[in-house]
């Protein structure tokens, strides 16, 4: 695929208030799939992450216009790698949440700023070349990653428990709403909260599955939050899916070169 690939419109939804609630819902599913994964056998839980991850990013490369379905099933499968990534590196580096977390911050900041100087925009609505849509999944990517070790600084690592930790992000995923309203550049607002969902997602999920002695978890363990939050991403998804069948018609966008 080659870089000047161009689409007719973006690869990526609308941004409305189902977004988040979808965007969501994927990040408490992709922390508890991995975990789940990772507890009963972590060679399997390795090929479905990664091949899940390979498949999905795979055919939502070739798309040639933006599908809700296919979408969805990507982050959805950036989820679960994403947070593997995170686990995977602090377990091998023996290094504290604390320094996995910044580590991450860092790699976001750095593909933030190689996408900026290609490209001159961060905005999301520009995703409408092969390149640009290349950078927009590998900081998606890193978002997950940084978002699994936010999360579990503040939930284990500072003792805050996991349910105090999701009502702290959902405070703070408020501050670039509000402050978009106020006049915040709104690409600026987008980012700071698209990575908020992720450790907001991941402690709510982690205070329904874990067991009540870590981080005051509920206990109905990973494999059935699991399960739930795929069951409810569905209904959103179908959602958006007929929304986009209706707007798009029977037109089929065709990439062009650029």
């Amino acid at each position: 695929m080659t870089s000047s690939r161009r689409f007719a419109a973006a690869k990526v939804p609308e941004i409305t208030a189902l977004f988040w609630v979808v965007k969501i819902l994927t990040t408490g599913m992709g922390e508890a799939a991995s975990d789940y994964l990772g507890e009963k056998d972590l060679v399997l839980g390795g090929v479905v992450g990664v091949g899940g991850f390979a498949l999905a990013l795979g055919l939502q490369l070739r798309a040639d216009r933006y599908r809700a379905p296919l979408y969805w099933f990507c982050v959805s499968a950036i989820a679960v790698f994403g947070t593997m990534v995170a686990d995977v590196a602090r377990v091998a580096t023996g290094l504290p949440l604390w320094a996995t977390s910044a580590g991450c911050a860092l790699a976001v900041a750095v593909l933030f700023a190689w996408w900026w100087r290609r490209e001159g925009t961060l905005d999301v609505h520009s995703i409408t070349t092969a390149r640009r849509e290349r950078f927009y999944w590998a900081t998606v990517l890193a978002t997950f990653a940084l978002g699994t070790a936010v999360g579990d600084l503040t939930g284990l690592a500072m003792g805050l428990g996991f349910l105090p930790s999701g009502i702290l992000f959902t405070v703070a995923i408020l501050v670039p709403f509000v402050a978009w309203r106020r006049g915040l550049n709104p690409v600026v607002a987008f980012w700071a909260a698209y990575v908020l969902t992720r450790p907001l997602g991941a402690s709510f999920a982690d205070w329904l599955s874990k067991p009540h002695g870590t981080g005051a978890g509920l206990g109905f363990g990973d494999g059935p939050v699991t399960l739930v939050a795929l069951a409810v991403i569905v209904v959103p998804v179908g959602l958006l899916t007929v929304r986009e069948r209706a707007v798009a018609g029977p037109v089929e966008p065709a990439a062009v070169p650029d």
